[in-house]
């Protein structure tokens, strides 16, 4: 199988965004991710791929690692009723990822533009942003500007949203 990681290298050289990558083990979670003593270089980033309760709606929410999302106002607030995590399949069908590498990345996998994408706006006031490269062996660090850059040539909505 293709690296997935270097997929997204090859995406980000091929647009001229500057970044720095950090390998380290894998983590499944933000817990793990503290652990590796990151976020001096930059804000590490929680990514919640969730479902409307119908699942006819998918969104990826991406915001500082340390905010709490209540689902319910959310749910609200995109207009989708009540919201809860999709499943590791529904994760694989349309990002291509596994539990534990949810990323914006993924949405290079969502060639039929399924996915709703949310980032919260405190996020554009951040340096750089942290977010694994499809894999959780490692974090890319990058400027919330170069993130847009790269969704943008992926014709992905941004959408910001208050969190």
């Amino acid at each position: 199988m293709e690296d997935q990681k270097q997929r997204v290298y090859d995406a980000l050289n091929k647009l001229g965004i500057k970044y720095e990558v950090v390998e380290h083990e894998p983590v499944h979670t933000m817990e793990d991710m503290d652990r590796l003593g990151l976020p001096e270089k930059g804000t590490l980033c929680k990514n919640l791929f969730l479902r409307d309760s119908k699942g006819k709606r998918h969104f990826l929410v991406t915001c500082d690692e340390k905010k709490k999302v209540d689902l319910k106002s959310l749910g609200r607030a995109l207009g989708a009723g009540n919201l809860s995590f999709a499943s590791e399949e529904r994760l694989e069908q349309y990002l291509g990822l596994k539990q534990g590498s949810v990323s914006p990345f993924g949405l290079m996998n969502d060639t039929d533009h399924e996915v709703e994408f949310f980032i919260d706006k405190d996020l554009s006031r951040c340096k750089s942003l942290g977010i694994h490269p499809l894999e959780n062996t490692a974090t890319v660090f990058l400027s919330f500007k170069d993130l847009d850059k790269f969704l943008w040539d992926l014709d992905v909505d941004v959408i910001k949203i208050k969190l």
